[in-house]
């Protein structure tokens, strides 16, 4: 794989400037079951990780507009009913092993999931995951949770963060993830594993 790019290197060291000043929280509950999410304000979300509880409040204006705007790009691929489409939800539990996650946006093949299972855990691992980097989650989206996904072989996740305004890509190649591409500002790229439609990165930052 290529070196990225000199612009790349920067838009990368940006992402992460923000996430190194971060002290990581405390779980809301250590040795916690899965009834303890019950105990969880409605305003918060929940997630099970190493046997630890924990919980942060809900995306604010900024961050719940990448997550939207993103859909919107996304929309033709969730569209699609056939074995090319995909299935994209927000904000639903998926389950990898012991630890209980509720990525931003997730996403399966629909070649792997022609139909939405009624569910309110999903066991299936997915193909993509998508986190907004907010400053209570940056930490162990980046950390913890990445190890999480490489362990259920997901196979892309993106980092939309919009304070600095980029979209990192990441694939996994053997046990880690590599970053592939970041795009900043008002660019328009093709990312994996979506390159057949080109996205509209500035919209992700329109308010």
């Amino acid at each position: 794989m290529s070196a990225p790019d000199p612009t790349t290197e920067s838009l990368i060291r940006a992402a992460m400037r923000g996430v190194q000043l971060l002290e990581m929280p405390e779980p809301w509950k250590r040795n916690a079951t899965y009834e303890d999410l019950d105990d969880i304000p409605d305003t918060y979300v929940g997630e099970i990780i190493d046997g630890d509880l924990w919980a942060f409040p809900r995306p604010a204006s900024g961050h719940a507009v990448v997550l939207a705007e993103l859909q919107h790009e996304l929309a033709p691929f969730s569209r699609d009913k056939g074995p090319d489409g995909w299935v994209i939800l927000a904000d639903v539990e998926v389950r990898f092993g012991p630890h209980l996650l509720v990525p931003d946006l997730v996403g399966w093949r629909r070649s792997r999931m022609p139909k939405i299972p009624d569910l309110t855990v999903f066991e299936l691992a997915p193909d993509w995951v998508c986190e907004g980097m907010s400053p209570s989650t940056a930490r162990l989206d980046r950390g913890r949770k990445r190890e999480i996904y490489a362990q259920g072989r997901v196979g892309h996740i993106w980092f939309g963060d919009p304070v600095h305004h980029t979209l990192e890509v990441l694939a996994l190649h053997g046990p880690v993830y590599h970053t592939i591409t970041v795009a900043g500002g008002n660019d328009r790229g093709r990312f994996a594993p979506f390159d057949a439609v080109e996205l509209d990165v500035g919209a992700l930052w329109s308010r």
